[in-house]
C-alpha cells in the first residue's frame, strides 16, 4: 500500500496509482496515467484553489473526465500517492487502469456527491469498486450526531 504525502512534486507516481488531493475540506481524486498527467472526473466547479466555489459541486450532476498535468490539478494544494485498497481488493495492472481511464476521456458523465464522485470514479477504474470512504466518514459522522442529540 502506498501512501506518500508530497506538496511539491516529489513523490515518485507509478502509472495507476490514486492521487489524493486535499482542497479545503473535501479531497479530490485522480489517476496517474504518467509522463506528469492525470485523469480525473471534475465538475465544472473542481478546480485548484476553487475554494467556497467548489461547494457548487455539490448540485453538479454532471461532470467532464479530463487528462490535465497533475501540477495544474493540483495548483498549491497537499497531494498523496493514496492506493490504500490494494490489501483489500483486486488491483487492476497499470494498462489496465489507464486504458479504461483513457477511453473515458472527454465523457460527460453523471456526477452525484453521494454516489458518483471523482472519488467513486477512481476507485472504480483501479479496483473495479466504486467506493467513497469521504461520503462514508460524512455519513458516519452524521449518525453519530443525531445519535448524540437523541441522547440529550
Amino acid at each position: 500500500m502506498t501512501n506518500k504525502a508530497s506538496w511539491k512534486g516529489e513523490v515518485d507516481l507509478e502509472p495507476g496509482d490514486l492521487v489524493e488531493i486535499f482542497r479545503g475540506g473535501y479531497q479530490h481524486w485522480a489517476v496517474y496515467v504518467g509522463l506528469g498527467n492525470v485523469i480525473h472526473l471534475a465538475p465544472p466547479t473542481e478546480y485548484a484553489e476553487a475554494g467556497a466555489a467548489s461547494l457548487k459541486s455539490l448540485w453538479a450532476d454532471t461532470a467532464l473526465v479530463k487528462k490535465e498535468k497533475l501540477s495544474r490539478v493540483v495548483g498549491a494544494d497537499h497531494y498523496r500517492v493514496s492506493n490504500k485498497h490494494d490489501s483489500k481488493y483486486f488491483v487492476r495492472t497499470p494498462d489496465q487502469i489507464i486504458s479504461f481511464a483513457e477511453k473515458l476521456e472527454g465523457k460527460l458523465m453523471k456526477y452525484k456527491v453521494t454516489t458518483q464522485n471523482c472519488e467513486h470514479f477512481c476507485n472504480s477504474l483501479r479496483y473495479d469498486v466504486a467506493r467513497s470512504d469521504q461520503v462514508t466518514k460524512v455519513v458516519w459522522f452524521g449518525m453519530a450526531a443525531a445519535v448524540a442529540l437523541m441522547l440529550l
